[in-house]
């Protein structure tokens, strides 16, 4: 998603450094106009804001503290941590970043690569009014719809986490749906053709449920990606003493995906899981 928001941000008049693991991520940068560094600390030099899209907040962390690019940032800058990460994480983290006497807005993202290519994602972020209104206009370049979900940091991370338990259980009930349709000898285009224009329909099922039908689809998002996201999903429960038996029986059934060599697969590909347990596995 970053490479896409960057061109967005690029072509809007901004002077953007990005830093990335993958050569190739850093040279299509170069070749967007922007600046590429191998050092986040380096990369934050002159900066103001400072985007975080990565995996996790351990890498969330790195970038922040181990490299040292918090500390380069001007007094009062801000960060902006956008990745999915537990919301007791999040809060830690902005606790740090405000005893350096920097700002942080927690703002998780939804939409996609797609969303991001588009500029046409969803920010839930969280902040005091004063940050969120210093980073509006950045915001309305990457999304089209911008909520303020709260006031403390740990509150877009858990507006993500609710997103996320929601998607995940769409995608996994569209396949349970599919393998017992599958295991009755159904007609699984026509079926797909019939739910997505009755009450049973949801993004999701329009989205995920062509791929399911496909042996080997092309990865929009990977099976990985919802392990962890419903593991992130599971962690806000406990700590907010939530019970969340449907996410964590979704969770169980991409893990054992995951678990199988099965991880870099499209996520829709959950439905071998079931299909398993049904008898209709290779």
């Amino acid at each position: 998603m970053g490479l896409p928001m960057v061109k967005n941000l690029i072509t809007a008049g901004y002077s953007v450094h990005g830093i990335d693991i993958n050569p190739a991520s850093l040279n299509v940068l170069s070749g967007m106009g922007g600046k590429a560094f191998t050092n986040a600390k380096e990369a934050c030099v002159g900066a103001d804001l400072l985007l975080i899209l990565v995996v996790n907040a351990s890498q969330a962390k790195q970038v922040l503290f181990e490299s040292g690019a918090i500390d380069v940032l001007p007094m009062g800058g801000i960060v902006c941590l956008m990745s999915t990460c537990p919301p007791a994480e999040v809060e830690e983290i902005a606790k740090q970043v405000q005893a350096k006497g920097r700002r942080l807005v927690d703002a998780p993202l939804s939409g996609g690569v797609v969303g991001a290519t588009n500029g046409s994602l969803t920010v839930m972020a969280a902040s005091d009014q004063k940050t969120f209104d210093d980073v509006q206009d950045v915001f309305k370049v990457i999304g089209e719809r911008i909520f303020h979900v709260g006031h403390q940091p740990g509150q877009g991370a858990m507006c993500k986490a609710v997103n996320q338990l929601l998607c995940g259980l769409h995608i996994a009930v569209a396949a349970e749906a599919f393998s017992l349709a599958k295991k009755s000898g159904l007609d699984l285009a026509m079926l797909l053709e019939i739910m997505s224009g009755s009450a049973a329909s949801s993004w999701m099922l329009k989205d995920r449920g062509p791929r399911m039908l496909e042996s080997d689809p092309i990865v929009t998002s990977a099976v990985d990606i919802f392990v962890k996201d419903l593991g992130i999903v599971m962690q806000a429960g406990r700590d907010a003493k939530a019970a969340l038996p449907l996410a964590a029986a979704a969770y169980q059934l991409f893990l054992a995906s995951s678990g199988r060599g099965e991880g870099r697969l499209d996520d829709s590909q959950v439905i071998r899981s079931y299909d398993l347990l049904n008898g209709l596995g290779k």
